[in-house]
């Protein structure tokens, strides 16, 4: 079974539960708690299409035709879809909190090569693989309910991944030019540093934290989509227009045909070249 972010948005539109309380109770058990467990199991149903059968099937049957990976604790990302997609779940506190991305930088696509993530990761669908499209889903509940989830492509959100590197290594270099002088030695990682031998006693280690936020995706594009708090629920979905177009037929008719859901053709800033726009689609559910 084949699965994608149109298809997940055709399930959203079509279940009408976005009560967490009552959607857990009622599909998934009270065990899951947190808000970011609820956002992240919500969206393996909504792209498993398999809200109805929660309480009578195990999440490894209910999800191992439809996922290659369901992510780590501690690493990008936290699912790809089986030969498609890969997806990164946030949650806020606020309509407009920034994102917190941890020790990992935006990511335009997922690679095969990227450092953050683990070797379960690197051998999804046999891998073969060199890189995925990646979306951000950013998820708001306030008093138990979904107040709007926002998926957005990689490739309209961040820059490419050599902005970020070079960066980072302009960083490593002034850190190791102060380093040398003090006659300290930096260790191999991949954060901005890892510094023993702090003392004269050589016991004390230094760890350079790097955490990285970015922008809400409500504030960045709000030329392209203006968010009414009032609404119950929103879904807001942003992607290239060649992204959306690469989709199968039938899936795209299928979020065409529904009444719910708005299509609209958006013009957005390249990540890259600001001065430039490119062409996007934008698909949106109020209620």
């Amino acid at each position: 079974m084949s699965s994608n972010i149109l298809k997940a948005i055709k399930n959203i539109s079509s279940n009408e539960t976005h009560n967490m309380r009552s959607y857990f109770e009622e599909y998934a058990g009270p065990q899951i708690k947190t808000v970011r467990q609820q956002i992240k199991h919500y969206m393996k149903d909504a792209i498993s299409g398999s809200y109805k059968s929660a309480t009578t099937k195990k999440p490894s049957e209910r999800y191992e035709d439809v996922f290659s990976y369901l992510g780590s604790k501690i690493k990008p990302p936290d699912m790809i879809i089986k030969n498609g997609d890969a997806l990164v779940i946030k949650t806020i506190k606020t309509s407009k909190s920034s994102l917190i991305l941890s020790n990992s930088p935006p990511k335009d696509q997922l690679k095969w090569n990227d450092p953050w993530i683990i070797k379960n990761c690197r051998g999804i669908d046999g891998g073969q693989w060199n890189s995925r499209d990646i979306f951000y889903v950013t998820g708001w509940i306030e008093k138990s309910k979904i107040k709007y989830l926002y998926f957005v492509q990689g490739k309209c959100y961040a820059s490419k991944e050599m902005v970020y590197n070079k960066k980072i290594a302009e960083l490593r270099k002034n850190i190791e030019n102060y380093l040398s002088p003090e006659g300290l030695q930096p260790n191999s990682t991949i954060g901005l540093g890892k510094l023993s031998n702090m003392d004269p006693l050589g016991i004390t280690t230094l760890e350079i934290k790097v955490i990285w936020k970015i922008q809400n995706p409500i504030k960045v594009f709000s030329e392209a989509y203006g968010y009414d708090k009032k609404q119950d629920f929103t879904l807001i979905a942003l992607m290239l227009k060649e992204k959306f177009d690469a989709h199968p037929k039938k899936d795209i008719d299928a979020i065409i045909s529904d009444q719910k859901i708005k299509l609209k053709d958006v013009k957005i800033k390249n990540p890259n070249k600001p001065e430039n726009k490119i062409d996007a689609k934008l698909i949106t559910i109020s209620q």
